[in-house]
C-alpha cells in the first residue's frame, strides 16, 4: 500500500543522490502539494503531535512533512522539492541561527513562494517557554526522568543558570529525549499555549 512513508524515504533517497524517479510517482499518487521541511526529528514528533490533537490528517490533505537532519540541508531538500524539482509548496519551520540555512535554500522568486517560521530559539525554548518550567518539570516527573532531572540540576555546570536554561539543555542531554519531549510538551499545551511559529505554521497548511 502507497503512503506518505514510502514518499518521504524516496525524497531521503533522492537526497542522498538517488534517481528521484519514484519519489515523483508517488508524489503524483498521494496528491502532494505541500512539503513541510523540518531540521530534525524533534520538530517532526511535535508536528505531528499538534496534528493528532488538531484532528488534522496532514498526509490525506497532501502535506507531506519531513525531517531533513539538519539545516544545512534544506537546499538540496528544496531543489528535489520545490519549483527546480517535484514543483510542491514549501513551508520551513527552523531554529533561529539555523534561518540563515533557509534564506539561502530557499528561493523567494519561486512560485508559489516558500514561508519560514522562525523558534525564537529553537522550538524546546518556545514550548518550556508556553508552558513554564513548573509545568515542564512536572511532565519530566511524569515521564519517569525525576532522578535523571535531579542528577542533571545538581552539576556544577548548571549551577547559576534558569531553570528554562537547565530544562532546555537537560532536553538535549540522551539520545532520543528531545524526540520523546517534543510530542510530550505539545500534547500538554492547552490550545491558547501553542508558540506562534507553530500556530502560524499550522495556519499556513
Amino acid at each position: 500500500m502507497v503512503d506518505m512513508g514510502m514518499f518521504r524515504d524516496e525524497v531521503a533517497g533522492w537526497a542522498a543522490d538517488g534517481s528521484g524517479r519514484a519519489a515523483g510517482e508517488l508524489a503524483e499518487l498521494l496528491g502532494v502539494h505541500t512539503a513541510v521541511l523540518l531540521e530534525g526529528l524533534s520538530d517532526l514528533a511535535a508536528v505531528e503531535a499538534l496534528a493528532a490533537r488538531r484532528e488534522r490528517d496532514l498526509a490525506g490533505e497532501g502535506v507531506c512533512v519531513l525531517s531533513m537532519g539538519g539545516a544545512m540541508s534544506v537546499g538540496r531538500y528544496a531543489g528535489i522539492l520545490g519549483a527546480p524539482g517535484l514543483g510542491l509548496r514549501l513551508i520551513g519551520l527552523c531554529d533561529e541561527r539555523e534561518k540563515p540555512f533557509y534564506d539561502r535554500g530557499l528561493d523567494p522568486a519561486w512560485t508559489p513562494r516558500p514561508s519560514v517560521h522562525v523558534c525564537a530559539a529553537d522550538l524546546e525554548d518556545e514550548l518550556i517557554r508556553a508552558l513554564g518550567t513548573a509545568r515542564v518539570e512536572q511532565i519530566v516527573q511524569e515521564a519517569g526522568e525525576l532522578r535523571a532531572w535531579q542528577t542533571f540540576v545538581r552539576q556544577p555546570a548548571q549551577h547559576g543558570r534558569s531553570r528554562h536554561q537547565q530544562l532546555r539543555r537537560f532536553l538535549g542531554t540522551k539520545k532520543g529525549r528531545k524526540i520523546r519531549y517534543g510530542r510530550l510538551l505539545v500534547e500538554a499545551l492547552a490550545p491558547e499555549q501553542v508558540p506562534a511559529p507553530l500556530d502560524d505554521l499550522f495556519a499556513d497548511l
